[in-house]
């Protein structure tokens, strides 16, 4: 976090603050603690048994589910399973037969889902709220911060960003986006208020015979998506940037790119060709 002390505020303790709340959601959706919440709906996996959630994870099932219509199928929150397939870190492609077996398990529509209770209607299956997790952390981190009485600052949660205003001279934050195939930025994107987060092939991901396989993977096929290198987005919070970024390379190139000019959004995208476009 980078935070300007404002008049009345206690710098230290809104930071001790905004900090303990990204735990907080850390804790309560991690898909690696046990305790969690998502470990307790995914622990009841066709089991018949609904899991009753409380009203924080409620609205952010509700916008899974939103996310999931307006993207037609491309964001979904069970997809996490492909994840026993696909092991970047061995280095390694999948076999086709590896996907196949999971893909029953993958699927929205094979969740019923009833505010307030939520079932996975198939043994092994699983919500996943990795997709979105970290960006709704920074919003909330940012709300704390404003609760506090701060009004000029940038969380940033490895790259998903919300600023809460400019520097206190007015001016806008100035924000690399990460060069997709070389060291350093390839360009940079002015931020004085709300979200902005990135989307790409990048981070994690496996070469084998010359093809780059990313870690998005499109819950339909199985399979990593191709066309789009690296994607940002503004939007007034972080988790409807990080939506957006995720749902365009879920698009791949063409259709990506005219879906986030009818969102209206303003964005940046790097093509596999390095090529770049966008309204920032």
């Amino acid at each position: 976090m980078h935070l300007y002390a404002a008049s009345g505020a206690d710098l230290t303790v809104a930071a001790a603050a905004a900090e303990a709340e990204v735990r907080r959601i850390e804790a309560k959706y991690s898909r690696y603690r046990d305790d969690s919440v998502v470990a307790m709906i995914n622990a009841a996996a066709g089991s018949g048994r609904a899991v009753e959630v409380d009203a924080e994870t409620a609205a952010l099932l509700d916008y899974a589910a939103a996310a999931h219509a307006q993207s037609d199928g491309a964001f979904d929150i069970t997809s996490g399973v492909l994840r026993r397939a696909w092991d970047f870190k061995a280095g390694r492609v999948p076999e086709q037969a590896q996907i196949d077996a999971l893909l029953p398990l993958v699927g929205w529509s094979r969740v019923r889902w009833s505010r307030p209770r939520i079932e996975l209607t198939r043994p092994g299956m699983e919500l996943d709220f990795g997709g979105f997790g970290k960006e709704y952390a920074a919003d909330r981190a940012a709300a704390v911060l404003q609760a506090h009485g701060l009004c000029h600052g940038l969380v940033d949660l490895a790259g998903d960003l919300h600023a809460l205003g400019p520097h206190p001279d007015g001016s806008a934050w100035q924000i690399g986006v990460r060069h997709p195939r070389g060291s350093g930025a390839i360009a940079t994107i002015a931020v004085d208020r709300g979200g902005l987060a990135s989307s790409g092939d990048y981070e994690r991901y496996v070469e084998c015979d010359g093809r780059r396989y990313g870690h998005v993977l499109d819950p339909r096929s199985g399979w990593p998506v191709n066309g789009l290198a690296a994607v940002s987005v503004r939007a007034g919070q972080c988790l409807v940037a990080g939506t957006a970024a995720t749902v365009a390379m879920l698009h791949g190139a063409e259709r990506g790119a005219r879906w986030l000019a009818d969102l209206g959004l303003p964005h940046l995208y790097v093509d596999t060709g390095l090529r770049i476009g966008g309204s920032l």
